[in-house]
């Protein structure tokens, strides 16, 4: 079967970009043979999804409406919560910043990955990369805490409602100085800088053509050379921690939310109960899910093709989906958006 002639064009490119890469890599080891790092590489090339060259501008469109979406969808979410009086209460202040969060998560990754399916110019600079493994990391762990607090606050609402008004009070929920927000915010930053410095500062000697549409972990860790053991268990470290264990204690708060709620009296209130905690559960689901098979697994398990998917799942479809949830389900969030409506 002949290949058409948009197909020769991708083959040729391709190999002319492994051939610059082979003769900076050759030209590296005559100079120094024992030691070629991070410091020689000025940039890496993210292959994304160049395995459907005939697809690229039909995925372009795809992406591009699905950015739009998330947007607008998150946008309205925060506008509502921000302007209805009757929304102001704790559990809205959380899903204000939620919707904000995933705007800011998103954006690390689709510009990107559009202006590639649109240019065809895959190389992305050493600076850039850095930069965007960073925010991904850093957004990512404080979505996890911030459904953590999220469970919190919904286990308070159920299993005691009596001291909820003292407890989720404005100070805790609202104020900078002593907001669970703003611990969220500040105990993710500083952990995934480290974790961004150290995946860097290994040697990389393999390729410098990642396997994906943005620059993450697992595909760069499969690009350095010798024994990255303790990088490995570093990552599963950071990932155990926020990862693993915020999800095992949203399930101890639900355990405990299901079993209260279970014995209220009324049908009625056990289902109006189910519904203001069913959202929150199906996102913590659908996050947590991919989170953890892509990050909790060994490197020698890794996938492209499933690490593509997977970041794609939690990085874009959960993002998508999230406001439908909250919003379809949420009948006093409903009301706030009509309200907007002419």
């Amino acid at each position: 079967m002949e290949s058409s002639p948009l197909e020769i064009r991708k083959q040729i490119r391709k190999q002319a970009s492994e051939d610059k890469w082979l003769i900076s890599l050759f030209s590296q080891m005559e100079k120094n043979p024992t030691e070629i790092n991070l410091t020689s590489m000025t940039e890496f090339t993210l292959w994304g999804f160049s395995d459907y060259p005939n697809l690229q501008i039909f995925l372009f469109v795809i992406f591009f409406f699905v950015y739009v979406i998330i947007l607008m969808e998150n946008g309205i979410i925060v506008f509502i919560t921000k302007v209805d009086q009757t929304l102001q209460t704790p559990m809205y202040f959380f899903l204000s910043n939620f919707p904000f969060l995933e705007i800011c998560f998103v954006s690390a990754t689709l510009p990107r990955m559009l202006t590639n399916l649109w240019t065809q110019k895959r190389n992305i600079s050493l600076f850039a990369c850095t930069t965007q493994m960073g925010f991904v990391l850093m957004l990512g762990n404080i979505e996890c805490l911030l459904l953590t607090v999220m469970a919190y606050d919904r286990y308070m609402a159920i299993c005691s409602p009596l001291h909820y008004p003292l407890v989720m009070n404005h100070k805790v929920c609202v104020q900078p100085a002593g907001s669970l927000v703003a611990a969220c915010w500040i105990t993710g930053v500083p952990v995934e800088i480290g974790q961004t410095c150290q995946i860097f500062s290994l040697p990389f000697c393999v390729s410098n053509q990642i396997n994906h549409f943005f620059c993450d972990i697992p595909p760069l860790l499969k690009l350095a050379c010798g024994d990255t053991f303790l990088n490995e268990m570093l990552v599963f470290t950071v990932a155990v921690l926020f990862v693993m264990i915020p999800f095992l204690l949203i399930l101890g708060s639900y355990s405990k939310i299901i079993s209260t709620i279970l014995r209220l009296p009324s049908a009625t209130g056990r289902i109006k109960a189910f519904s203001t905690c069913s959202s929150h559960v199906i996102v913590v689901a659908m996050f947590f899910g991919s989170a953890i098979i892509t990050y909790l697994q060994p490197k020698s398990k890794h996938s492209s093709r499933t690490d593509k998917f997977l970041s794609l799942f939690y990085t874009i479809v959960t993002p998508m989906f999230n406001p439908m949830i909250y919003t379809l389900r949420n009948k006093d969030a409903m009301i706030a958006l009509r309200k907007l409506l002419p």
